[in-house]
């Protein structure tokens, strides 16, 4: 099951697991920081969730253009 949320007007897709600890869910968070996403921490059920998102700035084609 994929959930998305949307988050400051930005959507963001949820990494599909549960953080029992808020420090566990930042502990990942940094993880995905790290790896050039951003992220939120969203508390639910008790538990906690990450969302993260990356927004393309490079688009490599190969091969030749179509004509």
């Amino acid at each position: 099951m994929v959930k998305a949320k949307t988050i400051d007007g930005k959507k963001f897709m949820w990494d599909g697991k549960n953080y029992v600890t808020e420090e566990e869910a930042k502990n990942a968070e940094q993880s995905y920081s790290g790896e050039g996403f951003e992220t939120r921490i969203v508390p639910a059920e008790g538990k906690y969730e990450v969302y993260t998102r990356r927004v393309v700035t490079e688009v490599v084609v190969e091969g030749e253009a179509p004509l």
